[in-house]
């Protein structure tokens, strides 16, 4: 096991180093089995015939209501997502809420009436829960937790894991980057930024399903969410026999966005996504995987931005506007909190 921090920070739940060094040593140690180490996530689980992708999330979002969203819409998102890049259908959710005394009852229903919606626009049932209420000052607003069970398509199962990726596989996202966190930094009052940024957060299953019945040769998806882009590309090819490449020029940004990474000094490829995909294709079908994805409202602005190489096994790598490359690693540290 690796050196036991003295205390746990900000940074161990930043979605970055940190939270990896974090789940590796303490949670993956003690709780290690053929399920879990897969890494992947969701866990996907056969019972009797029948084969399911399972996963959860808490969400602990700070303001709970921002440009685009609010701390139900995201809750539902998040957990749909996760289903949905693993290549299955999700179906139920389940959620549980832990909320502070003295909670406004209007801010309450206002959040479980986004929650319904979303729930009704990504086609998934709520069927169970849970509600605890604890003293004032012992929970900050509202806490909620979501799990989700999907179907699984056996032809899918390889997906979350990303072993069939090879060289000169194409690299895919679905629209701009960084919306979410800059969304969220923008709605903090202390902050007092008025720039008019809404968050990407939605659910993905309907964009995702458009692109699965087109091409079967999508080798992997992961949602861009803490640690941005960036996180899950060093994460893709760590410890792999090949590297990956993408071009700067290719990658979406607000200029709102731009603006703001600029002022307060974020690189928005690390930056937290809600509504993001990063899709694997083989280069057979890179195309036709595209247009599906364009034909989707949630997809128009799709564009390959990289691809996998034999060079540089093992790293990410970006070329720059300005004709340079650069390695794209794991976030380290804390760059925004409370993004989810």
């Amino acid at each position: 096991m690796a050196k036991k921090p003295d205390t746990i920070l900000l940074g161990h739940g930043s979605g970055g180093q940190l939270m990896h060094d974090l789940i590796s040593s303490l949670f993956m140690h003690y709780f290690s089995n053929p399920i879990l180490d897969r890494h992947t996530d969701s866990a996907l689980l056969k019972l009797g015939n029948d084969e399911i992708a399972f996963t959860t999330d808490a969400f602990v979002v700070d303001p709970i209501f921002f440009p685009g969203g609010d701390i139900g819409k995201l809750s539902v998102c998040g957990t749909v997502n996760d289903i949905a890049v693993s290549g299955a259908k999700p179906l139920y959710l389940s959620c549980s809420f832990i909320i502070e005394e003295g909670f406004p009852f209007s801010d309450l229903e206002r959040i479980v009436k986004s929650m319904a919606l979303e729930a009704k626009k990504a086609k998934v049932h709520i069927v169970t829960g849970d509600t605890k209420v604890v003293n004032k000052g012992k929970c900050d607003k509202i806490f909620i937790t979501t799990t989700g069970i999907g179907s699984l398509d056996t032809r899918y199962k390889e997906i979350s894991s990303g072993s069939g990726i090879k060289p000169g596989d194409q690299l895919i996202i679905n629209g701009s980057i960084g919306d979410h966190g800059m969304a969220v930094m923008s709605a903090r009052n202390e902050l007092n930024l008025k720039a008019s940024i809404d968050s990407d957060c939605a659910s993905l299953n309907g964009l995702i399903e458009q692109a699965l019945a087109v091409s079967d040769k999508i080798k992997f998806m992961r949602d861009a969410t803490r640690g941005g882009l960036a996180t899950i590309l060093a994460e893709l090819s760590a410890n792999k026999e090949y590297g990956i490449l993408i071009n700067e020029e290719e990658l979406l940004l607000n200029e709102n966005v731009r603006g703001i990474c600029e002022l307060l000094g974020f690189d928005p490829l690390y930056v937290a996504n809600e509504g993001k995909v990063l899709i694997v294709v083989d280069n057979a079908d890179a195309s036709r995987v595209l247009d599906a994805l364009k034909a989707h409202e949630l997809g128009k602005d799709s564009a390959i931005i990289g691809e996998v190489v034999s060079e540089h096994p093992g790293k990410s790598w970006i070329n720059t506007a300005i004709g340079g490359k650069r390695i794209v690693d794991v976030l380290s540290g804390e760059q925004l909190p409370r993004i989810c």
